[in-house]
């Protein structure tokens, strides 16, 4: 198939992308971050950063600000179209929001990469959600 003759992919299919690469982009600098002098000293000294201490409520909130996204993946594809939308483009607003904030607060340049691509992605996921009109009353 020529670029001429390329078929356009879905919207849904084109969400579920866009959310999967922002997961591997979440999972690779949390990953590289491990790296980060002293960082796995305080990992196991029981501390998360600016979180604190390691508690279960502070290990659930981790959970579900990474199972959002996670669940983004498949709602994308399964949710219906209105619910999808409207799910794509709040979920998308408050990752970009997350992101732009740790962006402007890491030190280490690595990190503000992944964090501008972060936000890039999920600020096209937004723009896209929202100008979705397919099967959108």
């Amino acid at each position: 198939m020529t670029a001429a003759t390329h078929a356009p992919l879905d919207t849904r299919l084109q969400l579920a992308a866009l959310w999967t690469s922002t997961l591997a982009c979440y999972v690779y600098g949390d990953y590289f971050l491990m790296y980060v002098p002293g960082k796995l000293a305080a990992m196991q000294a029981g501390q998360m950063g600016p979180l604190g201490a390691v508690s279960q409520t502070v290990l659930l909130g981790v959970t579900v600000l990474m199972l959002i996204p996670s669940l983004m993946v498949a709602g994308s594809v399964l949710l219906p179209p209105r619910t999808n939308r409207w799910a794509n483009v709040v979920a998308g607003l408050a990752y970009t929001a997350l992101m732009a904030l740790i962006a402007t607060t890491t030190e280490w340049h690595f990190y503000r990469l992944f964090a501008v691509v972060e936000c890039l992605l999920t600020g096209t996921i937004v723009v896209l959600a929202w100008r979705w009109r397919g099967g959108v009353r």
